[in-house]
């Protein structure tokens, strides 16, 4: 340090302090930025590869439910449309007349039971008043079929439709958590979820967390869920 209060080199040019510790402070909040980065690329990197896993299934599933009907692809096939089946008595109610069929048919849902009652009510069939009784409908489901029962309080059989599903509607029912167990239904909200996260963590490796890139996203992520609201509250 000279009388002056300047610090020189060696070779006798100033040195500027105020630039050093700007450049210095600088490189900390720089330094901090690429570390945040860094794991950002990391987090979005693995969850990138546990979605590529099911996402392929679900993605193949998906084109399949899209264009079943024009391509005309066997997503399910109805073994026995409509069966009779005979009651040995009467139920006190859906539940009981579940745990019957279950018994009775030799089958074992993987998901519960889905059950519902309409009450009796008046209807209008061909101009006149129709008292219709109270009725019961049932449905047991498994990934590869499923058993929906229909049933009119006071008949003495119950309808039944069988559905047993080929390969491809297997998946399918799977795609659509339909007859599983909460399991499958947790391991498909992770999948979810990683999509939502691999969203967000490419948008911030997109914009580098420069200012002008993140207001233009936060801009157009904005836009873009408000759309939808007005969309969704028409």
């Amino acid at each position: 340090m000279n009388a002056d209060g300047t610090f020189r080199t060696r070779e006798g040019k100033p040195v500027d302090l105020s630039a050093a510790t700007s450049h210095g402070k600088h490189g900390r909040r720089r330094s901090k930025r690429a570390i945040f980065l860094t794991w950002l690329r990391k987090i979005h990197l693995y969850v990138g590869l546990w979605g590529a896993v099911f996402g392929l299934l679900f993605g193949a599933t998906g084109l399949i439910l899209n264009h079943r009907a024009i391509l005309k692809i066997p997503v399910e096939k109805t073994v026995v449309t409509t069966v009779q089946l005979t009651l040995p008595h009467s139920f006190a109610n859906p539940e009981a007349m579940s745990s019957w069929l279950q018994e009775e048919l030799k089958f074992a849902p993987v998901a519960p039971p889905v059950l519902k009652m309409q009450p009796a009510k008046t209807v209008v069939w061909s101009g006149h008043d129709v008292q219709q009784p109270e009725r019961w409908t049932i449905a047991l489901n498994r990934p590869e079929g499923g058993l929906s029962a229909e049933y009119f309080v006071g008949n003495h059989y119950v309808k039944l439709d069988q559905i047993d599903a080929t390969p491809i509607g297997t998946l399918t029912r799977l795609h659509m958590s339909i007859g599983v167990s909460a399991f499958w239904v947790l391991l498909s909200d992770t999948i979810a979820g990683s999509l939502i996260l691999l969203s967000l963590t490419g948008l911030l490796l997109w914009t580098q967390l420069h200012t002008i890139r993140t207001i233009a996203v936060l801009t157009s992520v904005g836009a873009l869920f408000a759309g939808l609201w007005f969309m969704w509250s028409i």
